[in-house]
Formats: C-alpha cells, structure tokens, sequence
C-alpha cells in the first residue's frame, strides 16, 4: 500500500476550506493542517514538513496574491514539496517563479473555475505528488502572450500542442483531443522545442520543465 501523502491546506473561506479538506480526507489524503491565510501556511508547512502543499493566491491580509508568494518562499527553501496553487485567476509574474522553482517539477497551477471534475483534480495531485507538472492551458497562454519573441515564431496549432505539453498530456492523449495522428502531434513537438531551442526528448515530463522553465526566465513580469 503507498504511503498516505499529507497535506498542508491553505484558503481563507471557511466553507470552501472545510469542503477540500473533506474532499482530500475521502481520497486517502491526511490533512495535517489547514489555514486561512499566508503567515500561517509556512509555519504550517515548518511544523508538520508535509509532502503537499495545496494554496489560493488570494490570502490575508491583503487579499491580493499572498498566498502564491507564500507558495514561492516555500519551493525555495524546499525545491522537493510538492506545490499546488488554486486560483480563480492567474497572476503572471509570481506564476512564472512558481513554474521555474525546483526544476518545474512537483507543481501545479489551477484554475478553481476549470475544475470541474473531482476525481480528476484528485488525480493531478497525485501526478504532482509523484513529480509531474499540471498547468491550466489558460495560465500557458497568458505567459505565451507576455513572450513576443521566439514564441511568435510558432504557429496557431504548435501553440495548442504547448498548452496541452503543459498540462502534462502523452502525444497519444494530444492526439486524440486534437483529432490528429501521434505522428503529427511528434511533428508539433519537434518544431515546437526546434524553434524555442530545446533540445528534443521522449520525456513528457522533462518537455514539459522544458518549456516552462523558458517561459519562467522572465520571473519580474509585472503581476496583473
């Protein structure tokens, strides 16, 4: 039996708080604690050393993006903890650093509006727990958008193939959302890490790092 992962949860509502920390409880999760604002997370964090951290942006006393800069104090005194941020919106410069932290990997960026299926929002956790990469497509490209160069240099499509690279998506599930064959979707990624000079590999994972840790190197965007 795998070890039970324990998590750190932080949101200042109340109701949604108590939701997700019943949500990850029925999943085999154990919630070692569960705050309600910034401060309080990474003494949390010190405290009970957990394997994830699961953070909104949007944290006392401010009310502006506490929360996400919490989440990068934290992956920078430990690369390894698995960090998820919740977000009803996406704040690019902080998203950027978050991305960029402890090689991309064991973090995740979500948009609370987008989640819309509960099993499934369990299952990015777990793939972030065990090392992957989870990016909303949206968060992708708004950061597609603040890059005016090389970026500009891929087309329509190769921007669809990157955000679902992002998502941490095989070519065979790119393909079958794009309705294209996995050896148009190989072609896509090709020219994708050709034109962004990324040297190729069969690694989802490590594309992936790949291209946020290139879309990340602008770490001072100014937040929106």
């Amino acid at each position: 039996m795998p070890p039970v992962t324990r998590v750190v949860l932080a949101e200042d509502g109340v109701l949604l708080r108590e939701g997700l920390v019943g949500l990850l409880h029925r999943f085999g999760f154990d919630v070692v604690a569960a705050v309600g604002d910034a401060e309080t997370l990474v003494a949390a964090v010190a405290e009970h050393t957990p394997d994830l951290v699961v953070t909104d942006v949007r944290m006392p006393p401010g009310f502006t993006d506490e929360g996400l800069r919490a989440a990068v104090r934290l992956r920078r005194t430990r690369p390894d903890l698995a960090v998820v941020v919740l977000s009803q919106y996406v704040r690019l410069g902080y998203a950027a650093e978050l991305l960029d932290s402890g090689d991309g990997r064991r973090v995740g960026y979500l948009l609370k509006d987008r989640v819309v299926d509960v099993a499934e929002f369990v299952g990015m956790l777990r793939r972030i727990v065990d090392g992957g990469t989870v990016v909303d497509p949206e968060v992708v490209r708004q950061l597609l958008r603040r890059r005016r160069d090389p970026l500009a240099r891929l087309s329509v499509r190769e921007r669809e193939v990157l955000g679902l690279i992002a998502e941490g998506r095989s070519n065979a599930s790119i393909a079958r959302t794009l309705v294209v064959s996995e050896a148009a979707v190989g072609k896509h990624v090709g020219n994708i890490l050709t034109k962004l000079d990324l040297p190729p590999t069969e690694d989802t994972n490590r594309r992936v790092l790949a291209v946020l840790a290139y879309l990340g190197s602008d770490a001072d965007l100014p937040a929106d």
